[in-house]
């Protein structure tokens, strides 16, 4: 085998070689002056490899959600910033909780828009104002409750400071509106007994006229037992049982209002009115309730009022609980972002 020559290890000699390259591809220092060959240097150490893959990671970072714990990522800091333990299990009850809400919202307002959407309105079409609709009222209700469950699920879930102070703010439009409601129901509660009769004269009045209407007032009758607004001879005050009517149902009474519809049946016997109005008191009261509603609506708020007060209280409580989740984890994520700035870099 060919041996080495000395003059090929000869430190004079490979200084001339190394002399002898372009200058463009030695290495340089960083003030520009010359950096002499060493063994441990290397051919690569110039290229800017590390500051481009910096770059990539600037440019293609996490943009969905913007929040503390991405940024950190994206400084090679993540590890040291996560959320403490407490802030972990806050963060996933709120996810979890607002995840529910959104589900049975989502629920009512594809009930509202199926509802609106296979009913037939007596009007023919969409073009007339909106109407007091017990559909329209539940695809309302199931919006802003969607909305308001979707940016508390949304912004635990990423981590973000505007969707969970939204959610915030929400939340306490609603509790402040509950509040000013149960106030107003307190101070005016004569004139809204009032109103709610007037209501169910209303309701009679209309009973053909919407088919929702006719289901909630039937429900309202078979629930209670009772039929009309004071008395079955409310019914008067309808154009299709009123007795000078020339329909079929003329002098009659709606199906809701008998005492056994069914007949021991089935099947709801829905002639089990007709010519009721016609018979004198006694013999009506063999056939249908004759009671009003209003009566026994009043009786029975009286006797079920704790249960609906503790109904409203358990329902300001989740809502004040839920207030208080989205606040800790606010305050969670504010401390992080803290122990972030204040973190020494690398």
């Amino acid at each position: 085998m060919r041996k080495c020559s000395r003059a090929h290890l000869d430190p004079a000699h490979l200084r001339r070689v190394w002399d002898r390259r372009p200058l463009l591809s030695r290495p340089r220092g960083t003030a520009g002056q010359e950096q002499p060959l060493t063994r441990n240097s290397s051919p690569t150490s110039n290229i800017p490899g590390p500051a481009l893959q910096e770059d990539q990671v600037e440019a293609w970072g996490c943009r969905c959600c913007p929040g503390p714990k991405h940024q950190a990522w994206r400084e090679g800091q993540a590890s040291s910033l996560s959320l403490s333990a407490g802030g972990s299990c806050v963060k996933y009850l709120t996810f979890l909780s607002n995840f529910l809400f959104s589900l049975l919202a989502l629920l009512a307002l594809e009930a509202g828009l199926w509802g609106l959407t296979v009913k037939t309105s007596p009007e023919g079409g969409w073009g007339g104002a909106l109407p007091t609709d017990p559909m329209l009222v539940l695809l309302l209700g199931g919006l802003v409750v969607s909305v308001v469950s979707l940016s508390g699920c949304l912004g635990a879930l990423c981590e973000n400071n505007c969707l969970l102070r939204f959610y915030c703010g929400a939340v306490l439009t609603c509790l402040a509106l509950e509040a000013l409601a149960g106030a107003l129901v307190v101070t005016l509660w004569g004139p809204l007994q009032d109103g709610m009769k007037y209501t169910l004269h209303m309701a009679i009045i209309h009973y053909r006229d919407d088919p929702d209407l006719c289901f909630l007032f039937d429900q309202v009758q078979l629930g209670l037992q009772c039929c009309g607004a004071v008395s079955y001879q409310d019914w008067q005050q309808n154009l299709y049982f009123n007795c000078s009517s020339p329909g079929v149902q003329a002098c009659s009474l709606p199906a809701s209002c008998c005492i056994n519809p069914q007949e021991e049946g089935a099947l709801v016997n829905t002639q089990c009115g007709f010519g009721v109005l016609h018979l004198d008191q006694d013999a009506a009261g063999q056939v249908v309730h004759l009671q009003g509603c209003w009566p026994v609506l009043q009786q029975w708020l009286r006797e079920n009022m704790k249960t609906i007060g503790s109904g409203v209280i358990t329902v300001v409580m989740i809502q004040g609980t839920e207030l208080l989740l989205a606040a800790c984890l606010l305050r969670a994520l504010a401390v992080q972002k803290a122990a972030k700035d204040t973190e020494p870099g690398p």
